[in-house]
């Protein structure tokens, strides 16, 4: 694809537009339009004017089961044809022959080496080996290293490591033990070109790791149809505290109280979407800062190892 960095920016929805991107684009890694739950095929038309004309690649990310509901929405993604379209969390593989038959390559994420292995049976061209330290949705099944070593040893085709990478060093971890590169999200949630809101910026950036669980109490208070073996990777708060193993709890009442919160930024009880690496985001810096750091980090010491 002609990058000078081999980084990915994690298409999260909600955060990842296309001003942040197409910065990353710029900067020589691939920047991603994420469309998450809430993705119409009018919100990624509204984002296609950032990467239009841009002179570099860009990919764009969908959920399977929003592009099940909404077709439009992949009709449009393959019309802007990017350099790399990913559709993650589902089991029907049909649009991978429609993204071919245009010339698009495809990615998927996966969990583990069974699903690596139904992927690339299905013709996908990119693996995203997603470990457990993830943010935001996913299966939380094995931790990214591991992951990743089973799944190069299972696939030809090229893998990027994804959980909990937000440093030079473990993007030097994951390039030594032979991804192809990392797709990065959390450490570019606080970037200046990303959708987070100053708010939720500031929650990330003071947060450490250990600060971070997976729930579904805030799918099921904001009735999003995320499946069950699907929960998200978020920093903990009091809302979480109140109903994590108690679901059954979450009434009209508490429905109310988060709709609420989050339309006034209040992250007590609001989520805020993180992955294990928050800890290692220390500053809001723009893409292009972001994405120096970590590739002369982590050059210096896969030099130093070689």
């Amino acid at each position: 694809m002609g990058l000078e960095a081999p980084i990915v920016s994690a298409p999260m929805g909600g955060t990842a537009g296309g001003v942040l991107a197409a910065a990353v684009s710029r900067a020589g890694g691939l920047g991603m339009i994420g469309m998450g739950s809430s993705a119409t095929a009018a919100k990624l038309t509204a984002e296609l004017p950032h990467v239009s004309g841009l002179g570099r690649p860009f990919g764009i990310g969908l959920v399977h089961w929003v592009t099940a509901a909404e077709p439009e929405l992949l009709e449009v993604a393959l019309a802007a044809r990017p350099a790399l379209l990913a559709v993650s969390f589902g089991d029907d593989w049909s649009w991978v022959e429609e993204a071919h038959d245009v010339g698009v390559p495809v990615a998927a994420q996966v969990a583990d080496v069974t699903g690596a292995r139904r992927a690339v049976d299905a013709g996908v061209d990119v693996i995203v080996a997603r470990g457990s330290e993830g943010g935001g949705h996913g299966e939380p099944r094995i931790g990214t290293l591991p992951l990743l070593a089973e799944v190069l040893d299972a696939v030809m085709v090229p893998v990027l490591a994804a959980g909990g990478i937000g440093s030079g060093r473990g993007l030097a971890a994951v390039l030594a033990a032979g991804a192809s590169g990392a797709w990065l999200g959390t450490a570019f949630t606080t970037c200046t070109e990303a959708s987070t809101s100053d708010a939720a910026r500031e929650q990330l950036l003071r947060a450490s790791g250990d600060e971070t669980v997976t729930t579904r109490v805030f799918d099921i208070a904001l009735e999003y149809p995320w499946p069950a073996t699907l929960p998200e990777r978020v920093l903990r708060n009091e809302f979480f505290d109140d109903f994590d193993g108690r679901e059954e709890l979450i009434d009209a009442d508490a429905r109310a109280e988060v709709a609420a919160a989050v339309a006034g930024e209040d992250y007590r009880v609001a989520p805020v979407n993180a992955g294990q690496g928050v800890g290692m985001v220390k500053e809001s810096r723009s893409a292009a800062e972001v994405v120096e750091r970590l590739s002369a980090e982590a050059e210096l010491l896969l030099r130093r190892w070689c």
